[in-house]
This record gives structure tokens, C-alpha cells and sequence, in this order.
């Protein structure tokens, strides 16, 4: 795929590989994703695909054709033990083109010869490239070894890809084994697959230039990971509303506990705050714990972000004794919570706040139905306020992301019109 598209651009393959790595770690810094802490590239790691080939060929699990290195699936009857299909089952043509030289259909690629036009490296064999599959085994192997823990992608991916994964890499070494193996459910549009074929596909920036990275982020966390998710404008659009909710409710809770000192603070939290605290972190511990349920702790923040709404905004609320304490407790909680599921930042700018200023533009804003919002990484957004003067308000707007000093600056107001 990426050969074909390279010929497309008139761009070399190794280049244009890189430059897609490189938007693709963008977009994932849009999303507040930890960056791994090795990222391999195939191109640097021939060395290693070649040896894993020899290996598995010394073993007398592949064989060689004319250039091409092929895995005999006939010589691995567990063949099939992860995605539960049998070799019977698999029709030859299906998926690729019939091979007379093959000894069975289903087998494999490990090493393909070199074709005129596309990228290849030295090996035993003759110049080639890499299969399909024997890259992630021979990278795996080299920076977790044969037998490590957990291993995902996406559910099209158990078939063919992992199981031939799991083939190979039992092959070189019988020791070889993972613990789990984790995949995600499809993005659907429709309940069809998103997909460029289908022509129902677009990216993360596109979507990002309309809504905040976080509602995005928010969004995919709100549908369990294995289960595939619907996408929908309107889905989007009660994802923003979530996150601008919670964080606005953090932007307040901070406004009232900035005017305290945390020192005068008393230890004590009232029974009931603590009662719903306990009650958040046990759903918080099992749900995640229970192959990370995000869904249930989403669903779970509603309670403790209401108290602190009543707290903040309500007469009672406000009378409450030792209010500021349980304040302070709720939004450590749901700032921890957010912070595990990527919705917080890890840290925060030293740069002086101007509040009085700030608190004056957003008056001026309001009372032509602009309501702002601050998240606690910096960025601000924005969305109509219903007020006497602008009740009949309606606002055209895009929103514009733009990278600076390692935050995300809405540019906001880029096209707005105002009909009262």
C-alpha cells in the first residue's frame, strides 16, 4: 500500500513511510496519547527479519522458492488457535493470489523477491523485502523478547496478521507466547466500516478543526474499546458538551478554592463527601481493572461533578459546612481520574494569570451570548450562551488549533456572525 501510493506521489517509500509516522505521532499529541518508548522501524531492522527467516527456516517451518521465502502452515498444526479458524476453511485466492509454487494456499510470505520499481535489501535469498508479518514478530522479539504480556490492534487484524504472528514466532522459538491479546472494535459510520474504499473516511485533523482534540478523545473513551463505535455529528456534539461541562466545573471549583488558603484548610471531609469519594474510586478501580471499562467510569463522574456544581452554585451548597474541604477532595479526585484517561494534562505553565482581565473579557463576551471555556491545559474554547440580550443569538463558527509554546491556542471568533 504504501509502495503503490509512493509510485502515486512520485515520493521515495522509505520518505514517504516516515512522513506518515510523523503525522500520525501528531495527531496522537492532539489526542494527549503517551508516546511509546520505542517506536522500530522495519528499514532499521532487516538485520534482525533476516536472522528470524533463517531461523524459522533451520527450524523446517518455511522454505525457499525462486527467491521467496515461504511458512509452511502444514508444519504448525496450532495454526488457527487465536482467531479459531481452521485451514480447511480458508478458500485459496481469497486474500491473495494462487502460488502453484506453494505447498499449501494458506502459506505465507516471509521473504518476497525483489520487483522492478520497489524498495529491496540483500539477504540469503536473493534481493527482496520483508513479509507482511514476519516485521513485527522480528521487531517484537528484539525489544520485549519472545514472551511478553500484551499485544492488540484492531479486530481485523486476528486473522490473517496475528495468527501468522503467533505461527512464526513459535516457530524460531517454541517459548514464544503472549499474554493477552487485546482488539479494538472498528470506527463505523453508518455501521460501515470507515474505510478510504468506501469513500466514508476522514482524519483526526479534519475532525479536530471542528471540535475540541479532548471531546474526540472523550468520545472514542465513551464506547468500550473491543465494541465498535458509530460516529456521528451529533455524538461529537454531546462530547463536546460533556467536556466543556467538566471542565468548566473544574474552572469554577478552581475560582472559589483559589480564594483560600490551603494551609487554614481543616483535615476533615464530611461523611457523606467521603462516602461518595469511596464509592467513585471502588467503580473507578473495578471498571478499569475489568479489561478498562472506561464506559462505566464516564458514566460514574456524574454524581461527584453535580456535588461540586451544588456546592459552587446552590444556596444549600454554599452553606454547607466545610465546604471548601469537600471541594478540594472532589476535584483532586476527578482531576486523578481524568489524568488516567488522558483527559488532563500532566502539567501545568507557570505563566502569571491576569484573572481580573480575563474576567472582564468573558463578561463583555457574555452579554452577547459567548460563553468561554478554560480547560486546565491552556486551551480555551467557546460555545452561545443563552442571555436575555442574545437569546435569539446564533453563532458560525470554526475553530482554529494552532501549536504553541506545547499547547493547542483555539484561535475561536475565525468566522462569527451574530443575528439578534
Amino acid at each position: 500500500m504504501i509502495i503503490a501510493r509512493a509510485k502515486e506521489l512520485g515520493e521515495d517509500p522509505i520518505n514517504l513511510s516516515r512522513r506518515y509516522c510523523e503525522e500520525f505521532n501528531q495527531d496522537m499529541v492532539y489526542l494527549h496519547c503517551l508516546p511509546p518508548s520505542v517506536e522500530p522501524r522495519v528499514s532499521d531492522h532487516m538485520t534482525q527479519i533476516v536472522d528470524m527467516i533463517k531461523q524459522i527456516i533451520d527450524n523446517e517451518y518455511a522454505y525457499s522458492v525462486e527467491g521467496d521465502v515461504y511458512f509452511n502452515v502444514d508444519k504448525f498444526p496450532e495454526y488457527g488457535r487465536l482467531s479459531g479458524r481452521k485451514l480447511e476453511d480458508n478458500r485459496a485466492g481469497e486474500r491473495v493470489a494462487v502460488d502453484s509454487r506453494k505447498k499449501n494456499p494458506a502459506d505465507f510470505a516471509l521473504w518476497k523477491s525483489a520487483k522492478e520499481g520497489e524498495p529491496f535489501w540483500e539477504s540469503p535469498w536473493g534481493p527482496g523485502r520483508p513479509g507482511w508479518h514476519i516485521e513485527c514478530s522480528a521487531m517484537s522479539a528484539a525489544y520485549l523478547g519472545y514472551s511478553f504480556d500484551i499485544h492488540g490492534g484492531g479486530m481485523d487484524l486476528v486473522f490473517p496478521h496475528h495468527e501468522n504472528e503467533i505461527a512464526q514466532s513459535c516457530a524460531a522459538c517454541r517459548q514464544s507466547n503472549i499474554s493477552y491479546w487485546i482488539h479494538n472494535g472498528f470506527v463505523t459510520i453508518d455501521s460501515e466500516k470507515m474505510s478510504k474504499s468506501l469513500g466514508n473516511f476522514f482524519t483526526i485533523r479534519q475532525v479536530i478543526e471542528l471540535y475540541h482534540p479532548l471531546a474526540l478523545r472523550l468520545f472514542l473513551l465513551a464506547t468500550h474499546y473491543r465494541s465498535p463505535i458509530n460516529y456521528s455529528d451529533a455524538q461529537l456534539e454531546s462530547a463536546s458538551e460533556r467536556i466543556f461541562y467538566i471542565y468548566q466545573t473544574l474552572h469554577d471549583c478552581e475560582d472559589v478554592l483559589r480564594q483560600h488558603e490551603v494551609t487554614a484548610l481543616k483535615d476533615s471531609i464530611p461523611p457523606n463527601i467521603m462516602e461518595e469519594i469511596n464509592k467513585f474510586q471502588n467503580v473507578f478501580v473495578e471498571s478499569m481493572s475489568d479489561d478498562l471499562h472506561t464506559t462505566v467510569v464516564l458514566a460514574a463522574l456524574s454524581d461527584p461533578l453535580k456535588t461540586i456544581n451544588d456546592l459552587l452554585h446552590t444556596c444549600k451548597g454554599k452553606k454547607q459546612a466545610l465546604r471548601v474541604e469537600s471541594l478540594t477532595a472532589l476535584e483532586k479526585m476527578i482531576r486523578n481520574a481524568l489524568e488516567v484517561l488522558g483527559l488532563m494534562p500532566t502539567s501545568y505553565t507557570n505563566e502569571p494569570k491576569e484573572y481580573e482581565k480575563s474576567d472582564a473579557i468573558r463578561k463583555e463576551l457574555a452579554a452577547v451570548g459567548i460563553a468561554l471555556m478554560d480547560s486546565p491545559d491552556g486551551t480555551t474554547t467557546w460555545r452561545p450562551a443563552h442571555t436575555s440580550r442574545a437569546s435569539r443569538a446564533v453563532a458560525v463558527f470554526n475553530l482554529i488549533y494552532v501549536k504553541k509554546m506545547n499547547r493547542h491556542v483555539v484561535i475561536f471568533l475565525k468566522e462569527l456572525s451574530l443575528l439578534i
